[in-house]
């Protein structure tokens, strides 16, 4: 423990040395959570519906296939109870409901109005701003088609001939859950704020290492009676703490600036990053086992964060990619801890709910680490 304390004591002392290294940590993560923030936008192509049909007629089947027949809506499952919805859109298996009560169809031939209700999953405003207009508008669609129809067909009984008169009326409830006001900077943020975090972690983790190369000290670093293991463990804490450090000024930075409400609990955040962030540095941990210069090792690092980028559902919805590029993104921790993050800040999302996040995670982090202390040994050896 002695000479892991004056290793760390001596990494704080290049860093605190080395502005360059401050301004790119502190500064630069900021400015640039501010521009992209206010920037990014997205292009809404499909949405996930779940239904909710409690009226089990013609007419509320009729309905959901015209929804489901613009290609704008896929049905990815239905069921009676609302709560079954409601699970859907917390877990993101679905991010729209449509609730079509029981007596949907009598009321429309008794009264030439009906009601129905659309849920969104709002965490993404500009999408559920754009469905819920594709929605509303072919539900009234329909309803003006209904006065075309025999609807007592639909019911059956006595009145089966005769026809409705005048234009029946859908009457459409909309909710926006997670995000009541459709602000896309509340969806935006969780992303970029993590992605920043990932650049720095990434960058500096490699670039120090390397520069110990490139220096000499690293040679005579491993033939000092020093092991491996705490060796790695001063390089890469000072670089976790920090990336700790940097997320919680964004988050402060995100309450302040942009007001987007942490729903959910934080020890469930620091504690996801503290898996994540040991699968950030392992990255630069790799990097710096195969780069032999700094300038290598920027070139590496910035051809293997841009993919990972790209591959996380930052700025590219996952579900829009082929099946294969869903498959790789799967693997990508960045990916998960997007998705826990936005889930536990606008959703209010617990342990159980991110669950599967946690484990991807904490997979991932020993697997990635596992392998960069194995590459750089081999590298070393």
């Amino acid at each position: 423990m002695r000479a892991l304390r004056v290793l760390l004591r001596k990494e704080f002392l290049q860093i605190r040395r080395d502005p360059t290294i401050l301004r790119l940590l502190f500064v630069m993560p900021f400015v640039q959570l501010v521009l992209l923030a206010n920037a990014a936008s997205f292009e809404v192509k499909e949405s996930r519906l779940w239904v909710v049909d409690q009226d089990r007629t013609t007419l509320s089947a009729g309905l959901v296939e015209r929804l489901r027949g613009t290609g704008r809506f896929i049905v990815v499952g239905s069921s009676v109870r609302q709560e079954d919805g409601n699970a859907a859109l917390m877990t993101g298996h679905a991010n729209a409901i449509v609730a079509i009560p029981a007596g949907f169809a009598r009321e429309i031939q008794q009264t030439r109005r009906g009601t129905v209700q659309l849920a969104f999953n709002a965490e993404d405003g500009a999408q559920a701003g754009v469905a819920s207009s594709y929605a509303t508008e072919i539900v009234s669609r329909y309803g003006a088609e209904l006065g075309a129809q025999l609807l007592p067909q639909a019911l059956g009984g006595a009145d089966r001939d005769r026809p409705v008169r005048g234009v029946p009326r859908l009457d459409v409830h909309r909710r926006y859950w997670f995000n009541p006001a459709l602000e896309y900077r509340w969806y935006m943020v969780p992303g970029i704020l993590v992605q920043l975090v990932t650049i720095g972690g990434t960058f500096m983790s490699a670039l120090n290492i390397v520069r110990e190369k490139e220096a000499g000290t690293l040679d005579q670093l491993n033939v000092t009676p020093i092991n491996r293991t705490t060796f790695i463990a001063a390089k890469l804490i000072p670089f976790w703490l920090i990336g700790i450090v940097q997320l919680t000024v964004g988050l402060l930075v995100a309450v302040a600036v942009f007001r987007i409400p942490i729903e959910g609990s934080l020890a469930l955040v620091y504690g996801a990053a503290a898996l994540y962030l040991v699968a950030a540095l392992a990255v630069g941990l790799w990097v710096s086992s195969v780069a032999e210069t700094q300038q290598q090792a920027v070139f590496v690092a910035f051809s293997l964060l841009m993919v990972y980028i790209l591959m996380s559902g930052l700025f590219t919805p996952i579900r829009s990619m082929p099946d294969w590029a869903q498959d790789l993104a799967f693997l990508n921790p960045l990916m998960h801890f997007i998705a826990l993050m936005r889930g536990v800040m606008l959703k209010g999302a617990n342990a159980v709910d991110v669950l599967p996040r946690l484990a991807a995670l904490a997979v991932g982090a020993g697997v990635l680490m596992a392998a960069a202390v194995w590459r750089y040994r081999k590298g070393a050896a």
